[in-house]
């Protein structure tokens, strides 16, 4: 009785196909993932900021860089007090970026009523790619 298995070099073909196939694979893989990691980003922004405009359209202003985002949760205790917080407040949840940072929040900002953005995933001023900065002032470029 003859038994049969593979042969080294068989098993060498298959092993070099599959690193062949991962080099093409991962790279667009990851390309995807930084993708979808700016789109949530640029998405949370978004919501952030329309959140935002309705907290002045019910108060007459922002909240203030001391009061932060947490004013579109709870209501502020600190000047300057909002004229009409909406009961319930103006966001479900106050989202984290991507990397699981919170988004920075800046009235008056030096780019417009506000600036609200992200560091990215390196957490720092700068970058390129996925350590990119990205705020409500360049959320539209890709």
């Amino acid at each position: 009785m003859q038994q049969r298995g593979f042969t080294l070099i068989e098993i060498m073909v298959v092993v070099v196909i599959i690193g062949l196939l991962a080099t093409l694979v991962v790279p667009r893989l990851l390309d995807q993932q930084e993708k979808a990691l700016g789109v949530k980003a640029r998405g949370d922004i978004t919501n952030l900021g329309t959140a935002l405009k309705l907290y002045k359209l019910d108060n007459f202003h922002y909240p203030s860089t001391e009061q932060g985002l947490q004013a579109l949760r709870k209501r502020p205790d600190i000047e300057p007090e909002p004229r009409n917080w909406k009961q319930g407040g103006y966001i479900e949840i106050l989202p984290t970026d991507p990397w699981g940072v919170p988004y920075e929040y800046r009235s008056p900002g030096e780019h417009g009523d506000f600036d609200l953005w992200t560091w990215g995933a390196d957490g720092t001023p700068g970058g390129e790619g996925q350590n990119a900065d990205l705020g409500n002032w360049n959320a539209d470029e890709s």
